[in-house]
């Protein structure tokens, strides 16, 4: 996790973040890919001395996630770029955020934590029970999805609680969220005629 030390437009067309984090800053290099609560976003300034890095949020960036939500002192969610060597605990995540939720329920269950979030039917098509989402980032495993509700819901476990920031969040707050991208695939191969090209041949 990092903490947001400065945020805002620092030039008229120009949005900037500046992050603190100890860990990421490790052969850290201008151009490479952070992700922050599950955005892929590009460093553009880092300090190793003063533990910082610095990211610009495109117009884009802030009208389809929750990143312009954040004040200082917020805490969030980082991640280095996948290497081809690393090995893979997750599903893959690109930090391309599809859209954002709200948490609508928090409810423990032991030393457990469920989260409910709704989202716009346009996400939750793509949503799966027993699936992968990324929520801030963090690759996680759908339980249910209540279409009815246009909600979904996964649990945290203790570790996962602790390195997080998805636990910190209260009902009412907004997350970001991707979507797993094999859904997405079949369905453009699908709407694209593929399959029944490949039947009539």
């Amino acid at each position: 996790m990092g903490r947001i030390k400065q945020l805002g437009y620092d030039k008229p067309d120009s949005f900037t973040m500046k992050i603190q984090a100890n860990l990421i800053l490790d052969d850290i290099n201008l151009g490479d890919s952070i992700s922050v609560n599950g955005t892929c976003l590009t460093v553009a300034d880092f300090d190793t001395q003063l533990s910082e890095f610095s990211v610009g949020l495109a117009p884009e960036t802030l009208r389809k996630t929750s990143l312009i939500e954040l004040e200082k002192g917020s805490l969030v969610n980082l991640e280095r770029a996948l290497r081809p060597s690393t090995r893979m605990g997750g599903h893959f995540v690109q930090g391309h955020v599809d859209g954002t939720g709200e948490i609508v329920e928090l409810k423990p269950e032991g030393d457990s934590l469920w989260v409910k979030v709704k989202t716009g039917k346009e996400i939750l098509r793509y949503i799966v029970s027993k699936g992968f989402i990324a929520v801030d980032g963090t690759s996680l495993t759908v339980v249910d999805v209540f279409d009815e509700e246009e909600c979904f819901n996964f649990m945290l476990v203790a570790y996962t609680q602790q390195n997080v920031v998805n636990p910190m969040k209260k009902v009412g707050q907004k997350v970001n969220l991707e979507v797993d991208i094999l859904g997405k695939y079949v369905e453009r191969l699908l709407s694209s005629g593929f399959v029944d090209a490949i039947k009539s041949s």
